[in-house]
Parts: C-alpha cells; structure tokens; sequence
C-alpha cells in the first residue's frame, strides 16, 4: 500500500499520524515550515481529547508538561465569583483535563511521531499547493515553503488535509468560499510568569465580550522561583479588524483600557497582562459548516475541515476525535474512498453543531447571561441573578454536544 499523505503537522496530522501508525498504516506527514520549534500559546485538551490521546501512550508524556486543569471558574468584571465547577478527574472523569502550550503539546506529539515511525516520516519545508487524483492514488504538489518557487509532487494512496483554516486542499475543493468569517470579536493572547492564582489549576473567565472579557490558566508548573506560566486572551467586540494583523505583535494600548480598573483580591489584571512576555493578536474567526469533506481519495481534517471561534476549549480535541474516526474507518473499509465518506458521514453532523454552539452558546454564556441580567452592576448575590440550576445546566449543555459529558465518555 503507498502512504497515506497527511498534509500539515499541527495537533490534528500529528495525531493522526500517531494514531495510523499504532493500526498498522504507513503514512508521511508533509509540513510548511521548514523548522518545527514550540511557539505558540496555550490550549486546552478536554476530557475526550486526553482520552484518545491516552490511548495513544501519550498521557505521561503530556502529564510531565502540562497543568492538570481543576475548576472552571467565573466572574464578572467586578471580580464577583458567579460559578465554579469542578472539571476532569476533580469532576468525576476517568481522564484528565490539561492546559498545556500550544508548542509543548506540539513537540510532545512530534517526538512521539518520530520515535515510533521514524524521522523520515516527518517531512518539514513542504507546503501543499494543490492535489490531483485518479482511480489508484493522488498526487500531492508541494512548494518549498510558503511562497517557494521549486515544485515538487508526492504520490499517495489517499491525502489528509490537516493544513488548518487557510488549507490549500479545502481552497481547491472550494474556491469561491471566501475568507473566514470575523465573530465581530478581536483577541489578543499573551503568557505571564507569575504567581499561582486561585487553585492554582483554575481555568477563570471573567467579564464579558462587550466590554472586555478575560480567560487566564496556568499552562507550566511553577519553577524554581515559584512562577507559573499563564496563559491569558483578551477578548472585545471591535467591529472593524485589518486582515494584515492576522497574528501580528500587538499593542498593549489598544486593549489594555477595558481592563485597567480590574484589580481583584486574587489578580492585579492590568499588571498582569503588563508582565507578558509578548502579546499577539488575532481576530476571532471560523468558516460556515460545509456540505461535504471528502472528494474521492482527499479529505480535510480539524481546522481545515470545521474552523471554530476558540470559545469552547475544543478546537483541538475535534481535531483529535477526527483522526481517531478517520483511523477507524479506514480499518473497517478497505475501498479507500468508502472510508473517507464514513468517517465524514461520522463526523460532519456533530462538527456542524459545534462550530455553530460555539457561535451562540458556549461555557461562557454563563458570563453572557450574567451580564444582560444585571445590566453590567455588581449583585448582591449571585443567586439573586441566576439560579444554581440554571448555571449546571448552560455547562452541561456545551458538554453533551461538544461530546465530552461524563455519560458520552464512559459509552
């Protein structure tokens, strides 16, 4: 059997090339840059995610560099608690929930990649431009790098698009698509060494969107000098954004405003985003669901498949779930073309109801509601404003479609 080509080695075609391996199915994993090295901010895996990744050998592995999250907890931009909530094992979870650096888990699942099917499956400086098929297999163009000039081609027995939201191979299958779609919300992300905050494993949100909204969680223990490294995002609705500062530097004034009067008893939050090491911004985007993924021996998988507005902690684990679907249907069928239709058969539906949940009705809603009901004042006491209930209830709601609830996990 010719490889199966994956196409880009970010969190989804790593984990589906560890997860091909493991059945017993040859592939290489083609990336753009021409060097791998962990850059990036945090993320988070939850419960499904780490369950898969578990089934991979990886969680010791991502157990040494990363938190295992405890709570998720909530407040408004008074600093008054709203809701907290145990999650992972404290939650009753057979798996862990972890908040790691996007580059840490990168390398984690590059190093186990290597190790088992050997360097020369990781190929680096190969960007896709374009994919070709016929009866027998696919032709996979690359140029050296983003903008490089050598052409080259890759035959294949099927190709996977794991190339993220600017996927080449999802441009080819739909050209008149058009650019991301912006949610009106603009981010800026940066990690600060400081003291442990809260459990010292807490996931906080805090505020809200329209007039200035923060997640922050720890991402690496403490060292020798007892800091953390924490992960935050700012986040406020801005209604015009420039396409050209797609990942850009950003500026600490044109955000830090919102939050200069944050001052709670367990976070100084203008100090704190002061302290980062850098800041980088990005607009908050996703693509509308599409009709289908798979054409022939091609598919798309992750973010090339269903981009989401990063409002529920889940657009990795998708990807993850993706590759462990994929891998099972390429087992169970042996027309190759028949199990790229399964697993989209399998997976298109529930990625559709996510993208879309994270546009409405993500865990943060629990601040959305918080603040329409109190007109954005202080309250005297929580449940005054929302009922106990009420709050469990917008929780596990996001947790029954996103697919992690505890009685999804333990079917």
């Amino acid at each position: 059997m010719d490889d199966i080509i994956i196409v880009g080695g970010g969190v989804g075609g790593l984990t589906l090339g560890l997860a091909l391996h493991a059945a017993g199915i040859p592939c290489r994993i083609f990336e753009s840059v021409a060097e791998i090295r962990p850059i990036g901010v945090g993320i988070n895996l939850l419960p499904h995610a780490t369950k898969e990744l578990a089934a991979l050998g990886l969680e010791t592995a991502l157990s040494k560099v990363a938190i295992e999250t405890a709570d998720a907890t909530f407040f408004n931009r008074f600093g008054q608690l709203i809701y907290q909530e145990p999650l992972g094992r404290a939650a009753g979870y057979e798996q862990p929930q972890f908040s790691i650096h996007r580059g840490d888990l990168q390398m984690a699942l590059l190093d186990a990649f290597r190790a088992r099917a050997g360097h020369d499956r990781f190929v680096t400086n190969h960007h896709c431009i374009g994919v070709g098929q016929d009866d027998s297999g696919v032709d996979v163009h690359f140029s050296d790098g983003p903008g490089g000039t050598n052409r080259s081609t890759v035959r294949g027995h099927l190709v996977i698009a794991c190339d993220g939201i600017n996927s080449a191979i999802r441009k080819q299958f739909f050209p008149s698509e058009g650019e991301p779609r912006y949610s009106g919300v603009n981010m800026w992300r940066g990690v600060t060494r400081w003291k442990p905050m809260l459990s010292g494993a807490s996931m906080v949100r805090a505020g809200w969107l329209s007039h200035g909204k923060m997640v922050i969680y720890p991402i690496r223990s403490a060292g020798a000098d007892g800091l953390q490294l924490i992960n935050w995002v700012a986040e406020i609705e801005t209604p015009v954004y420039r396409k050209r500062d797609w990942n850009r530097p950003g500026s600490l004034d044109d955000f830090i405003g919102a939050f200069a009067d944050w001052h709670f008893d367990w976070l100084d939050v203008p100090a704190f985003i002061r302290a980062a090491d850098s800041v980088l911004e990005f607009p908050m985007v996703d693509q509308d669901p599409l009709p289908r993924w798979s054409f022939g021996r091609a598919t798309l998988l992750g973010d090339a498949a269903h981009p989401m507005v990063p409002r529920g902690s889940n657009g990795a684990g998708q990807a993850i779930l993706d590759a462990r679907v994929l891998t099972s249907a390429l087992l169970e069928n042996t027309d190759p073309v028949a199990a790229l239709a399964s697993y989209e058969k399998q997976r298109l539906e529930a990625t559709t109801r996510i993208v879309l949940t994270n546009r409405s009705n993500p865990p943060d809603a629990i601040l959305r509601e918080v603040f329409q009901r109190t007109h954005d004042q202080p309250f005297g006491a929580i449940e005054d404003v929302i009922s106990r209930d009420e709050l469990v209830a917008l929780s596990e709601g996001y947790k029954r479609i996103a697919g992690y609830s505890k009685d999804a996990l333990r079917g």
